[in-house]
């Protein structure tokens, strides 16, 4: 008896079921398009230590992977110095990061950046 109710019914019943189906449905996250601090995410001489990704320290060598892997595994930073504070740094580490600290910027750390410090899904 039901699927003879819900036969004649289609369009009825389809339509009741795509509305269902919209409500339910999750709306779309609002994304970051226009984000201040790009540049300094691996596009300049600066690298923004709160956001950037290990990658973005290859352009300063001695940096990646060892003390760019440091850096962004801790965190987050209220100014650059804070770095030399991190547990067990290692002096050679502290020296290599001395020898580009005027190449580091220190910008709040941004939740859609931060997250990926250290892995940011592209593989080789």
């Amino acid at each position: 008896a039901v699927l003879g109710w819900l036969n004649s019914r289609k369009q009825q019943v389809a339509s009741v079921a795509a509305a269902a189906a919209m409500t339910v449905a999750p709306v779309a996250a609002n994304a970051m398009v226009d984000y201040e601090g790009v540049e300094y995410l691996g596009g300049s001489d600066k690298v923004d230590i709160n956001n950037a990704n290990v990658q973005a320290y290859r352009q300063f060598p001695g940096m990646f992977p060892t003390a760019a892997g440091v850096i962004g595994t801790h965190g987050p930073y209220k100014q650059v110095s804070d770095i030399y504070n991190i547990p067990g740094l290692d002096e050679r580490i502290k020296n290599t990061i001395k020898k580009y600290e005027n190449n580091l910027v220190c910008l709040p750390a941004n939740p859609a950046y931060f997250i990926d410090r250290i892995n940011n899904g592209l593989y080789r």
